[in-house]
């Protein structure tokens, strides 16, 4: 995990009066060591491995203040619970791609949409200040193979 993003956790959290605990630097390291995309049952598991102790109310009071410092997105792809993103550091202008096959999601960037998000906007006499794009899509490999390389066995 990156010590800046560390350190702008806990300065964020210092500025809200609230101290560091076991419990949170276990759910800040899972929710910053990975490039998936997660939800909140998924991090309790991931912070879990960090610290035993993490219960899931911690996690679920932590969550919000992470997206709150900026460094992590909540992510609404549709379905009956959030995801989170922890990639807007690195990648703040990346799109998605999901699988309605596997259900995996697929990060991108492309500066031609960038472009084209832009123009737009101008033209019907705005300014862009945050965009969302999800593409929404089936694998040709599992319409043609009726197998997906990204699909996890359960």
């Amino acid at each position: 995990m990156d010590s800046g993003v560390r350190q702008r956790i806990y300065d964020f959290l210092d500025t809200k009066g609230l101290r560091k605990t076991t419990q949170r630097d276990a759910i800040i390291e899972a929710a910053f060591t990975t490039t998936e995309h997660y939800t909140a049952d998924d991090l309790l598991v991931m912070a879990k491995k960090v610290d035993p102790s993490v219960s899931r109310a911690t996690v679920y009071r932590t969550l919000p203040l992470l997206v709150e410092s900026g460094l992590l997105r909540e992510m609404d792809f549709g379905r009956d619970h959030k995801f989170y993103d922890p990639n807007y550091v690195d990648h703040p202008n990346h799109n998605h791609l999901i699988c309605i096959d596997c259900t995996k999601i697929i990060e991108f960037e492309d500066v031609h949409i960038d472009t084209l998000e832009v123009c737009i906007s101008k033209r019907m006499g705005f300014t862009p200040t945050g965009k969302v794009v999800r593409i929404e899509a089936h694998c040709d490999e599992m319409q043609q193979t009726g197998k997906c390389r990204r699909q996890v066995d359960s």
